[in-house]
């Protein structure tokens, strides 16, 4: 049988997450944050709060659209797990130990905002999955902690952690927190939760959208300029596609045209820049260039090719013609390049499609899923079966 996309989304859906899910669970609670290129964890290791969150949701949303009930339970003790890295109301500190008490460093206590966003992500979809009063409550003190202690007051841009210590911002956790907001909107139907998503993506494309390129910065410096030299002119292509991804969504849910063109702008950067012309890798995104085009990291994180499959499976549904075919040949190079082969996958390959980076991290599943998800609604692919773990 030929390994077109229709293959390999059924490849992934009634067999791989299944057995992925049984393996990155822990007995001790939780799930491992990653495994190694034997497809083992390592024992002695501690859990992230990002890795616990991102699991949560996904989790949850795949249980939710499979109407799977063993995932659900599977969600559900994910979820008891999570709260215990809550430190104060809302607040969650970032690091725990395996068995989920606190390790006693200090750094492992700090609030980081961009693993808040994941938590908000995690607790929208549970709640949609379960609802409850305490899963409302949850989401309030979290997103309540956002605003007042993770929030500049002058500026509306997220500090980075709730250490005190002074650092530039980073785009990355206002991107992830318009998501959630944005996710949130679609569990609850309140559309407060809209409100919020465009104050994210307004103060994000305020601070970080560089108009002259085209393209979303990572970081600003103390006093919100670009970074000096070619820190500054750095640019993630996954994240160019990411914001795109997530201005058409809002556009979509809000009922708002006009979003589509900055949306636009920054696909163009990333069309234009950001992907492979040759090699084994042909069609496959950098892991960064520069504003002026220029590949400044010849290599291939997994995650920013789910970012293209999304924004790639979403043009395709609203009418470009060139985009859905090429959708179909990323994901069929993922699978091909990153998961087979591998007891489960790898993170990052070279140019040469040579692993560079060959543990399983457990918190890019919550990318695969959701780029399987978008190329599914937009017909590329078989939607996500039902009973998947069952």
């Amino acid at each position: 049988m030929t390994k077109d996309a229709k293959y390999w989304s059924e490849w992934f859906w009634r067999g791989f997450f299944a057995n992925w899910v049984t393996q990155v669970q822990d007995n001790q609670g939780g799930v491992f944050d990653a495994l190694d290129a034997e497809g083992k964890p390592d024992l002695k290791s501690g859990k992230s709060l990002l890795a616990q969150a991102r699991a949560l949701f996904t989790f949850s949303y795949v249980a939710l659209l499979s109407g799977d009930k063993v995932l659900t339970e599977v969600a559900r003790k994910q979820l008891d797990f999570l709260n215990k890295f809550e430190k104060v109301p809302g607040l969650f500190r970032c690091n725990m130990t395996r068995d989920g008490t606190p390790t006693g460093n200090q750094e492992d206590e700090v609030a980081r905002s961009y693993d808040q966003t994941f938590v908000i992500l995690g607790l929208v979809t549970w709640y949609k999955l379960s609802p409850s009063k305490e899963a409302t409550v949850r989401i309030d003190a979290c997103w309540e902690a956002i605003e007042t202690q993770l929030t500049d007051p002058a500026t509306g841009l997220l500090l980075n952690d709730d250490s005190g210590i002074e650092t530039g911002p980073a785009q990355n956790p206002h991107m992830h927190l318009y998501e959630a907001c944005l996710q949130a909107f679609r569990m609850t139907n309140e559309a407060v939760w809209l409100s919020r998503a465009a104050g994210l993506r307004n103060v994000g494309l305020r601070f970080f959208m560089n108009d002259y390129s085209g393209s979303v910065a990572e970081f600003l410096a103390h006093n919100l300029e670009p970074l000096p030299g070619r820190a500054g002119q750095r640019r993630e292509v996954g994240h160019q596609c990411e914001w795109a991804w997530l201005m058409s969504e809002e556009a979509d849910l809000a009922k708002d045209a006009s979003l589509l063109a900055p949306a636009e702008r920054l696909f163009g950067f990333a069309e234009k820049y950001g992907f492979s012309q040759d090699g084994p890798l042909k069609g496959a995104v950098f892991d960064a260039v520069s504003t002026e085009g220029k590949v400044v990291e010849n290599t291939f994180l997994l995650w920013p090719q789910t970012e293209a499959i999304k924004i790639l499976s979403m043009r395709h549904k609203a009418g470009d013609p060139l985009t859905g075919e090429r959708a179909q040949n990323l994901l069929c190079l993922v699978f091909q390049r990153w998961f087979e082969q591998h007891p489960h996958f790898c993170n990052q390959l070279d140019a040469d499609g040579l692993v560079v980076w060959d543990e399983s991290l457990t918190r890019l599943m919550y990318h695969l899923i959701l780029a399987l998800l978008e190329g599914a609604k937009a017909g590329l692919w078989p939607e996500i079966p039902k009973k998947i773990v069952s």
